[in-house]
């Protein structure tokens, strides 16, 4: 499991997901409307809009706002144009960073990114810089308590996944081809298995090891800064550090 990922687990364990409900809201909902615009306003033809607007009920969003949101992506209601920006660049000790943003104003948005990199002792790059080091994958995450790993691994592999990580001490992570995603998660709900989310992802094919915890506050810092910005939507990095100093910075 990579750095990243196993920061989330701990941030979500230790009750530190502080994300503002609203600001929550706003993200999904520019999601939706994005999905809806992409690819159509049925969720039964449309897989990503499917995964935002799950997304969307698990964070408690009222329906009403789920279904204006739809109806801004497919032009039945007046809305705010986004475009998707995708910005790369460095953190500390060459951390390589990606962030996914959906914004009505791509300078803005350019200028906060540049800065918040700059803030906390990143760089940020030109596009293309540091992309080839991840890949695109589908990933479904498990609770490890409500099912053994044979049980999972047989069900994953008849279903279609490519791989399964157990390192992480509370999560299972199956790895899919992306256009399969969907269509994984649908069998291993029919097989019972109990999914904690799936979502379209970018994994390192490599990782940059932190081992002082000066740089790791540093690198921290810096990653939930940029996933607290309002235009944000996801921010993917190939860092590695123990699990007991990411639970101190915690």
């Amino acid at each position: 499991m990579a750095g990243h990922s196993k920061w989330h687990n701990i941030r979500h364990k230790k009750a530190k997901m502080d994300a503002k409900r609203g600001q929550l809201f706003t993200k999904l909902l520019r999601e939706i409307t994005v999905a809806a615009k992409q690819g159509g306003g049925d969720p039964e033809f449309n897989p990503r809009l499917r995964i935002a607007i799950e997304k969307a009920k698990k964070a408690n969003m009222p329906i009403e706002n789920i279904e204006r949101a739809i109806k801004r992506g497919t032009g039945e209601l007046e809305g705010v144009n986004y475009e998707e920006v995708v910005y790369e660049g460095y953190g500390p000790e060459g951390v390589a960073i990606i962030v996914e943003c959906l914004t009505d104003n791509r300078n803005r948005t350019t200028s906060e990114v540049r800065h918040l990199f700059t803030k906390h002792g990143g760089n940020l790059g030109s596009s293309g810089c540091v992309s080839f080091l991840f890949e695109e994958k589908g990933l479904i995450t498990v609770p490890k308590d409500s099912i053994s790993e044979e049980e999972l691994f047989e069900k994953a592999i008849e279903a279609g996944a490519e791989d399964i990580n157990t390192e992480d001490d509370t999560y299972y992570e199956i790895k899919t081809d992306p256009k399969d995603l969907y269509a994984v998660k649908e069998a291993l709900e029919k097989a019972g298995v109990k999914i904690e989310k799936a979502e379209l992802t970018r994994l390192p094919t490599t990782t940059v090891e932190i081992k002082d915890s000066e740089t790791a506050q540093k690198l921290i810092k810096l990653l939930d800064a940029l996933e607290d910005s309002d235009d944000v939507q996801k921010v993917y990095s190939n860092f590695e550090m123990s699990e007991e100093m990411m639970k101190q910075l915690a």
